[in-house]
């Protein structure tokens, strides 16, 4: 069982860090929101990750991945609920028909590099690129000051 979280207390000491308060409230939306279809978030390197989701019943066609303003939208439209159903009688119904949107905060510099199905999984990968500004470097002392005009 889950309890909700009161940040209130935090959101008055976080002076200009109000996209890190949005960010903790759009997670604790999400964590409500429906669990399906399952998926599995692996990191397979240092900055190479991969989502996969299980959409069985879900062909290439009834999917759709958007990639804007760090957040990526996997959409299933299945095209057996969009269509007229026809008589069917279950005597069991444990396959979701139902169409889904699912959405991923990416982190800075996270892009979606690609994506293919596999035995009814639809697998997405993703990497970090950091730019070459951002990256740390080492500054080697030489022992002379280059702004003091001493060559």
């Amino acid at each position: 069982m889950r309890t909700s979280t009161d940040f209130s207390p935090l959101y008055r000491s976080f002076i200009g860090f109000d996209h890190l308060a949005g960010l903790i409230d759009k997670a604790s939306r999400a964590d409500k929101q429906s669990s399906y279809p399952p998926y599995n978030i692996e990191l397979l390197a240092e900055d190479q990750y991969r989502i996969t989701m299980a959409v069985a019943g879900f062909g290439e066609e009834n999917l759709e991945i958007e990639s804007k303003d760090n957040t990526l939208i996997i959409i299933g439209n299945s095209s057996q609920h969009n269509e007229k159903k026809t008589e069917r009688k279950f005597l069991h119904q444990g396959i979701a028909e139902r169409n889904f949107e699912r959405k991923f905060q990416l982190g800075e510099h996270v892009k979606v590099i690609g994506a293919f199905m596999e035995n009814g999984l639809l697998h997405v990968d993703l990497q970090r690129e950091i730019p070459e500004a951002l990256k740390p470097r080492k500054i080697a002392i030489n022992g002379k000051s280059l702004l003091s005009g001493n060559s």
